[in-house]
């Protein structure tokens, strides 16, 4: 078992099977010991005293257990039932142990530390338990052994394992720290300077792994389904983020801090600012991790709404409206929602509940609350007046806080971060990080719901812009799309963006010679920009087909295909759009994408692209599609195996074709095609 697989401070020993040979045992108790006694003192940043005195009695324990195993005679079997359950207890000190040393939890250690010497106290009495029901005149070993055996068990009753003086000083300045944190004051700098410094916090990556790890044990918090722990970690959490923020004035390297920040990647789903309430299960209040939908359109867990059903209901748990059937159709868009939604916040949907839903909307604390806006506040001030690199710290700063949660973004724009975020973007033309970490920094903030409002109001458009044609990279550039994107989920923004003459041309730009992440971002800004029907024609002047094309071509990157085709279909409802699309000789290779696709997306999207073209094109395209004897194979597959979007295309899809062979094969001119011109493919 790896540590993050269980809780700090839980010990999950587990009993000896009792056919254990005593040889065996014997042999585990001796390895056992010898791990525990093999720590130095040196790496625990608390508990020093404790570990020192617990390694020393161990030691002793060991030597008795060598001389057992030394002297080859059998162990008699009432003594084994003894040993079964020293090792049980040695189980869960060599766990103390691991915790007490364990990268990114000394914070953790300290505020707990009283907990922490309960737990060398019972544990080592536990031992001298087990000594001290052991038979030792059943073993044939020297009496002086046999005296030390018993001076373990004399000297663990009366060890005291209280905490050291040091440790308990430190951990009062601690929970004092809290405590003014959470009454809303702002603590002294030099008390948490303090208790930095004491645990041996020497940089920001030091700093930042603390938090990592406390963000995880939350985590399993949540997992475990108990919340009592979350303020305090969450405390814990917002003290770290206050003193990355306003300690330590250095980063080490970026590269290795952000991680997938870099290479932001959006999706399709995210077209609106969404509510992370939509996506609790109506019956567990939990994160849906299989959405699905039945008869009277309600959307449900598929485990919860199926354990609603096998118990005998018949009804929407929701409404209370009678089920006409028993079908759970899945909800795919919602799944991708929630899935892009758990991503941006950290959330592991293996490990999801509503609790961690709660916590990164609102702060899991008033400490952890009070301290990130004491920080948002320090951070806006630094990008007001600070110096050059104090400006390139805080965007960096403001990058990394507003990545973890929504609360988080929330305090960040209140404080008023946008607009001296957006003057440092415009100057630093020549300072590669600090544009990335800027522009980074604001598409943070974009995912806000009040974020895209800042932004257009501060005048960011025409900055953003500015990187995303002019970005001194390639990464600047497709996280300036992102945002773009994000700007455009604001329905009355797309008009505003797609009117700008340079904004479109510069996503196609992108689309043409961008990264995978950069293409990627720019064909799903344009889909945003798409949803105004006045952009369509923008679009394609831009030349966005050809681009388009040109990556259903090339590209091996299968949501990058499906999301090119996702806009290549929106296109094509009208007949501009039809006829670029036809224009580009793309009709064998959209042909080609309903049977190549992997994604049942792609497929329903080549499918709306050839219903779009057929109607809005007419004779010849349908000419074209009746002669391709693969077809039709194909669209009856989607009628089973697609979506019910899809099936309705191939359905609509396969009655143009079969009318167009029948006024054929009965002479007559003409075309029997629908005269619909609106094809909705979302």
């Amino acid at each position: 078992m790896t540590q993050r697989d269980r809780r700090t401070l839980s010990f999950p020993a587990v009993h000896p099977c009792d056919g254990i040979s005593p040889a065996t045992l014997l042999a585990s108790l001796i390895t056992l010991s010898q791990s525990i006694c093999n720590y130095q003192p040196e790496p625990f940043p608390t508990q020093r005293q404790n570990a020192r005195e617990t390694m020393r009695q161990i030691g002793i324990v060991l030597i008795f257990l060598q001389e057992i195993r030394d002297s080859g005679l059998l162990v008699p079997t009432p003594p084994v039932l003894c040993l079964l359950e020293l090792h049980f207890t040695l189980q869960k000190i060599h766990f103390l142990m691991q915790d007490c040393t364990l990268e990114g939890a000394r914070l953790l250690m300290l505020a707990k530390s009283q907990h922490v010497a309960s737990q060398f106290r019972a544990l080592v009495r536990a031992m001298a338990t087990s000594l001290d029901v052991l038979p030792l005149h059943k073993f044939d070993v020297s009496g002086e052994v046999k005296e030390l055996a018993e001076l373990v068990t004399k000297q663990a009753r009366k060890a005291k394992f209280e905490v050291d003086p040091t440790d308990a000083r430190a951990g009062e300045t601690l929970h004092t720290v809290l405590r003014q944190f959470a009454r809303g004051t702002e603590p002294d700098l030099s008390s948490m300077k303090g208790i930095i410094d004491y645990l041996e916090i020497k940089t920001w990556t030091d700093c930042n792994r603390e938090i990592k790890f406390l963000e995880e044990e939350i985590n399993l918090e949540c997992r475990d389904r108990g919340e009592r722990e979350v303020p305090l970690l969450s405390s814990l959490v917002g003290f770290l983020c206050y003193c990355r923020g306003v300690i330590f004035e250095t980063i080490e390297d970026t590269n290795q801090t952000e991680g997938r920040c870099s290479t932001e990647i959006i999706t399709l789903t995210l077209l609106t600012s969404v509510n992370p309430e939509d996506f609790r299960c109506p019956i567990s209040l939990d994160l849906m991790t299989d959405p699905v939908t039945v008869s009277t359109g309600q959307t449900y867990d598929r485990a919860s709404i199926r354990k609603w059903l096998k118990a005998g209901n018949t009804t929407c748990p929701k409404t209370g409206e009678k089920l006409t059937n028993t079908e759970l159709v899945p909800n795919t868009t919602l799944k991708r929602l929630i899935q892009q939604f758990c991503a941006d916040n950290g959330i592991s949907l293996a490990d999801n509940s509503c609790s961690h839903a709660r916590n990164i909307v609102a702060a899991g604390s008033p400490a952890a609350a009070h301290a990130v806006q004491f920080l948002a506040w320090f951070l806006t001030r630094r990008l007001a007046f600070g110096t050059d690199e104090q400006k390139h710290k805080a965007a960096h700063e403001i990058r990394v806080l507003a990545r973890t949660s929504i609360f988080n973004r929330a305090c960040l724009i209140e404080m008023g971060t946008v607009p001296p975020l957006l003057d440092l973007l415009a100057s630093a033309s020549n300072d590669k990080s600090t544009q990335e970490n800027a522009v980074s920094a604001l598409l943070k903030l974009s995912k806000h719901a009040n974020g895209p409002k800042n932004i257009i109001n501060s005048g960011g458009l025409t900055v953003i812009l500015s990187v995303l044609k002019n970005g001194l990279g390639l990464v600047a550039r497709q996280v300036a799309a992102a945002t773009v994107f994000y700007l455009s989920s604001v329905k009355e923004y797309r008009k505003l963006i797609g009117e700008n003459p340079e904004v479109i041309p510069a996503l196609v730009e992108l689309v043409k010679e961008g990264t995978t992440c950069g293409r990627k971002n720019a064909v799903v800004a344009i889909f945003g920009l798409l949803l105004l029907p006045g952009n369509h024609q923008r679009v394609l002047s831009a030349g966005a087909v050809p681009a388009l094309l040109d990556i259903l071509a090339s590209s091996d990157k299968d949501e990058l295909v499906a999301e090119s085709l996702a806009v290549l279909a929106t296109l094509s409802e009208n007949v501009d759009g039809a006829r670029a699309i036809l224009q580009g000789s793309a009709l064998p290779m959209i042909t080609g994408m309903l049977k190549s696709a992997t994604s049942r997306a792609g497929k329903e999207h080549s499918a709306s692209i050839l219903l779009s073209l057929c109607v809005n094109v007419g004779v010849e395209v349908v000419a074209v599609l009746a002669k391709d004897p693969s077809l039709m194979p194909l669209l009856y597959s989607l009628l089973t195996d697609g979506t019910s979007h899809a099936a309705k295309k191939a359905r609509f899809l396969i009655k143009v074709i079969q009318d167009f062979n029948e006024t054929r094969s009965s002479g007559l001119k003409g075309s029997s095609l629908p005269q619909e011109r609106s094809l909705h493919v979302w």
